[in-house]
């Protein structure tokens, strides 16, 4: 599992002209499901991410995390993040979860984020989305649960 976070001032999700998700100061994260990942995956990525620290201090020191200054998450999954592009110039997704694997995952990882107790919005799986943002920073991190060891 592959999540790209950004630290954001506000961002939202827009599909067919509605707003689907909106938060304000927080953390959009966008989400790629490979075909092999598991809810291991994403309990280790939910406990990283949560606990991050990348929100400034009274220094301005990267020493609050998400949980800390009690923001909000927008999660939107996204294959693309999945593409191997290796070979010619058409990316490849063939490594990205096929949707009955990649539909339940993303849910389970949208229960786990709330957990924290914070707001926890997100775009529409497989829908045609578009995303609007202010990155904050800009502080933007990938995180691979295939290295976390």
């Amino acid at each position: 599992m592959k999540i790209v976070i950004q630290r954001v001032q506000n961002a939202n999700v827009v599909v067919e002209n509605n707003i689907v998700g909106e938060i304000s100061k927080g953390l959009l994260l966008f989400i790629g499901i490979e075909e092999n990942d598991t809810q291991t995956d994403a309990d280790w990525l939910v406990q990283k991410i949560v606990n991050l620290r990348i929100f400034g201090d009274e220094n301005n020191k990267l020493n609050r995390s998400v949980l800390d200054i009690q923001g909000e998450i927008l999660c939107v999954s996204q294959f693309t993040l999945i593409a191997d592009y290796k070979k010619g110039n058409r990316p490849s997704f063939i490594k990205a979860a096929n949707p009955d694997i990649a539909i339940p995952l993303f849910e389970y990882c949208k229960k786990e984020f709330a957990q924290s107790g914070l707001k926890i919005e997100s775009g529409i799986f497989g829908a045609d989305m578009k995303i609007s943002l202010v990155n904050d920073g800009p502080v933007t991190i990938v995180m691979d649960s295939k290295t976390k060891y």
